[in-house]
Parts: C-alpha cells; sequence; structure tokens
C-alpha cells in the first residue's frame, strides 16, 4: 500500500492512495474462507466449498465489502500516524469509469484513489483568570410569595353550580358541535367540556359569548381562528359553534388559608408559604444560571481566535438554516415579513455557525484537557426527566434513545457544556450583581440561537 501526501494547506490535507490488487486478493481469500463455515451450498458439505466456486459466487459483493472497509481502515490509521482529528468523516474519490471498478471488483486492478478531510485546528486556551463575569441575582420579596399564593388559590377555588344566567367568571359545561363552511371538522366536538369565561384559555371571543346563558340554553356562537392557531388548517378561519349549556358553576371565595395548603398536599400555610418561596428562588436561580451562561460564552468566543474547518462550518449552517427554513414554512412568514432579506439572514446565520463551532471546539479543547466527561448517572438523571414529560410513554423514548445516537448525543450535549461552563467559572471572577426581576427574566436577544 502507498499513501502519499499530494495536499496540505490549512486545515486540508489530501492524498493518494494505492492498493495493490494482490493486497485485495488476500483480503478476499481470507474472507472467502471464513464464509466456508457461513454459508449452506446445494451440493457441498458444510465447510467444503472449494475457495474459487465461493469466488464465483460472492466474489465481487465481498470485494466490494473489502473496498469500503478498506477506504475506513486506511482513514483510521492515516490519523492517527499523522495525530490528526478529523473535522468531518474523510471524503473518498474512486474511479468513476465503469470498467476500471469492474476490474477491482473482479481483483484484476489495483485501487487507486484520492482521500481529503479537514482537520481539527489546535486550540490553544486562553486564560481563564482574565474572564470577568456578574452573576444577576434577585432577592425573592413577601409580596411575590403572597401573589403567587392568591393566584393558588384563585385557581384551585371549588365551583358550585347554580341557577341563573352565566357571568365573568363563571364555569360551563357545554357540549358543542363547531363547523368551518358549513361542514364540521375534527376535533371541533365535545359532549362536556369545560370553559371558565374569562380566563382566556379558548378560542378568543367564544367563552365571552357564553355569558347571559343558563343551563339548558343554547346558542350558535361565531368566531374566528387566530392566525397563529396550532391547527393550520384551521388558522384565520372563520367558523361556528352549536352550544349548549349542561350546567353553570360559579367559584368560590379564594382564601389564603391552611385549607388552600392541604388542597395542595401540605400540612399548613406555613409549610405552602416555603414551598412557594424556594420555588420562586429556584426559577431565579435558573434564570440566572442562564444569563451567566450566556456571558462566559460570549467571553470564551471573543478569546479565542481560531481557524475554523470549513467543512464543518457548512454542515453547521446547513442545521441552523433548515431550522429557520422549516420555521419560516410552519407560520407562513417571510425574510420581509421579518424585516430582512434571505441574503442579510444568511449571513447572520452564517456568523451564528461560526459561533458554534468555534465554541464548540473551545468546549471539547477544555473537557478533554481536563478530563470532564458526562457520566451514565447524569446522562439517566437527563433520561429520566424526559420521561417525566411523556407518563406511559417510557419505554417507547427508552428505545428511541437506544436507536437514535444523535438523539442521545443531543441529551448528552446540554451536560457536557454546563460541567464545562461550571469548571470555567470556578476560574473566573464572578461577583453578584442585585437586578429586578424584571432585567432578570428578559432575553435581551429572543432570537439568538447560541
Amino acid at each position: 500500500m502507498q499513501v502519499t501526501e499530494t495536499r496540505a494547506e490549512g486545515l486540508r490535507r489530501e492524498f493518494s492512495i494505492l492498493i495493490p490488487a494482490a493486497e485485495l486478493d488476500g483480503k478476499l481469500v481470507e474472507r472467502l474462507n471464513s464464509l466456508k463455515n457461513e454459508v449452506n451450498i446445494k451440493g457441498f458439505r458444510p465447510g467444503k466449498v472449494p475457495v474459487s466456486h465461493l469466488r464465483r459466487l460472492f466474489g465481487r459483493s465481498t470485494m466490494a465489502e473489502i473496498v469500503q472497509t478498506t477506504l475506513s481502515e486506511v482513514a483510521r490509521d492515516t490519523l492517527a500516524s499523522r495525530g490528526e482529528k478529523a473535522a468531518v468523516p474523510p471524503d473518498f474519490k474512486l474511479p468513476e469509469d465503469e470498467q476500471a471498478s469492474n476490474k477491482i471488483l473482479d481483483g484484476a486492478a489495483d485501487l487507486a484513489y484520492t482521500m481529503s478531510y479537514e482537520i481539527l485546528p489546535n486550540v490553544e486556551l486562553a486564560d481563564f483568570k482574565k474572564v470577568s463575569v456578574e452573576r444577576p441575582t434577585v432577592p425573592v420579596t413577601d409580596e411575590e410569595v403572597e401573589e403567587q399564593l392568591r393566584q393558588l388559590a384563585e385557581s384551585t377555588r371549588a365551583f358550585a353550580t347554580r341557577d341563573g344566567p352565566a357571568e365573568t367568571g363563571d364555569r360551563l359545561t357545554i357540549s358543542y358541535l363547531g363547523k368551518v363552511d358549513g361542514e364540521p371538522f375534527a376535533g371541533g366536538s365535545d359532549d362536556s367540556a369545560s370553559v371558565t369565561i374569562g380566563d382566556g384559555r379558548f378560542i378568543p371571543g367564544f367563552a365571552e359569548q357564553l355569558v347571559g346563558l343558563s343551563t339548558g340554553d343554547e346558542k350558535t356562537i361565531s368566531v374566528t381562528f387566530p392566525e397563529d392557531y396550532v391547527a393550520k388548517n384551521l388558522a384565520g378561519k372563520a367558523a361556528t359553534f352549536e352550544v349548549a349549556v349542561k350546567a353553570v358553576a360559579s367559584a368560590g371565595a379564594a382564601v389564603v388559608d391552611d385549607q388552600l395548603a392541604t388542597r395542595l398536599g401540605l400540612e399548613t400555610l406555613d409549610a405552602l408559604r416555603t414551598t412557594v418561596r424556594e420555588q420562586i428562588q429556584s426559577q431565579y436561580t435558573q434564570a440566572s444560571r442562564q444569563k451567566l451562561k450566556r456571558q462566559l460564552l460570549d467571553q470564551l468566543d471573543s478569546l479565542h481566535d481560531i481557524t475554523l474547518p470549513p467543512a464543518l462550518v457548512e454542515q453547521e449552517f446547513d442545521t441552523i438554516w433548515k431550522q429557520v427554513a422549516n420555521e419560516l414554512q410552519s407560520s407562513g412568514k417571510t425574510f420581509e415579513t421579518e424585516g430582512t432579506t434571505e441574503e442579510a439572514a444568511r449571513a447572520d446565520y452564517r456568523k451564528i455557525a461560526e459561533r458554534r463551532v468555534r465554541l464548540g471546539l473551545v468546549m471539547a479543547e477544555i473537557g478533554e484537557r481536563n478530563n470532564i466527561d458526562v457520566t451514565e448517572e447524569e446522562l439517566q438523571r437527563a433520561l429520566s426527566a424526559q420521561m417525566r414529560q411523556f407518563p406511559r410513554q417510557e419505554q417507547a423514548l427508552v428505545d428511541y434513545y437506544r436507536k437514535n445516537p444523535e438523539a442521545l448525543g443531543a441529551l448528552r450535549a446540554p451536560i457536557f457544556e454546563q460541567k464545562v461552563a461550571d469548571f470555567v467559572l470556578e476560574l473566573a471572577t464572578v461577583t453578584d450583581k442585585t437586578v429586578t426581576r424584571d432585567e432578570l427574566m428578559h432575553d435581551e436577544d429572543e432570537d439568538r440561537i447560541v
């Protein structure tokens, strides 16, 4: 075998490779000999099939497998011997002439081809002691806790049926049949729906038209589905609903007391108050971690000047662009309605792709140098969290991740990223800064991908 480097410019590497036909034939004979005990051929006892006969039956198909395996082995060995890592899988250019290809598969010609790849660049890590970030903090006030308790009392009030016309705040049990252009549509009917007037959870304008109706009343309601309605076939369309009221119920008083705590599974109001405070604090802590991480990523991005592998950037850009295109299509929007052009959007998202690749290389280098990895226990906790979001589908979820390594990688990635961020923050200068709730919870750039 001859492996000759023909190009070494920047991160690009190219090689001319020649594998003699005799070497391939040797591998073929070895493989055919192993097939003797694996195949059953009429007229031959197991293990007694002549190699010449096997060559006639399986020679070309087996040689094709050998060629494919050899390509991978040569790429692996070349990278290992040079101490290089490919940014993306190597590209191979084999003979395109059908006659030449047939000769190779017949073992009558050498295999000559070119291999090219882009290597991962060397990453010189910055001094993390130069990193300085501010951790936003928000104290939980008594007023916030009491407001949350009031909302809990409102949402858990008991309803009692009554006679008389419905008012705002009442909960009605209704049956309805929805129609578009005079025809019923899928999902547009229910025999026992619960609608609370004024809670804004139904189609806009629907519940308000129930005001004044009593048990036994019937009414045809006209509404228009929102333009961004989840069912795209109904978005923006006018519809009618034939409604029959089965019951009207009014809510009791919203009282913050021990009974409220009992309804929510706690023994006393003080215990509920403590739980609510902890929940608010947990929400603030999570938001603070995200903002702190964003600052850290911004600084890591600016501190590292890396020559990026073009193929890796292109791959990342393609992933982002497909996501952008799908979102525009599903929402019915265009670049023009978003106040930009496709050309400008491509330029912006390419910068995002470059940022992602740069940060990915930096984070990977930090992790490798400091033996940071995601443990099976951490991965299992993340998987368990996913399962809680899909009750009664646990086994299907496990099977999905087992069969889709890319999905498992997506589950692992944010855990690894957070562990690397925590490592760097231990070395960086972190100062606390008290901010308002609105400042903490506001996303300065909601459309930012990274």
